[in-house]
């Protein structure tokens, strides 16, 4: 399994956005489904985003939950082995640590983490 490391977070004012990275070492993360997670402060954490591996039939396959949909975008970039959220028009609302993961399934209307490991995440804070 790939070690991940999340990137990119900041301070924006809404209406901004960043792009996030997840950067994998240790292995080849075209073969893996991978999901963008977060937690706002005094929430638990949810699923936001996930690509299916370019291996799968869920290769051409993102979801989105539906508060960001039209907004973000996941992307892959096999050369870097790095997935990417681009956010846009962001909203106070999505204040909170992103984090990216690859031990996780689709439920219904989000995703679900396999296990309680985490990378260190990175912070994104939307404000005015």
């Amino acid at each position: 399994q790939s070690h991940l490391v999340e990137s990119g977070g900041g301070l924006v004012q809404p209406g901004g956005s960043l792009r996030l990275s997840c950067a994998a070492s240790g292995g080849n993360l075209d073969l893996e489904a991978v999901g963008w997670f977060r937690q706002a402060p005094g929430k638990e954490r949810e699923g936001v985003a996930c690509i299916g591996s370019i291996y799968s039939r869920d290769a051409e396959n993102v979801f989105y939950i539906d508060s960001v949909k039209g907004r973000f975008t996941i992307t892959r970039d096999s050369v870097k082995n790095t997935v990417y959220l681009q956010m846009n028009n962001l909203k106070p609302e999505d204040t909170g640590v992103y984090y990216c993961a690859t031990d996780f399934v689709r439920v219904p209307g989000g995703l679900s983490k396999l296990g309680d490991s985490w990378g260190q995440g990175t912070q994104v804070t939307v404000s005015s």
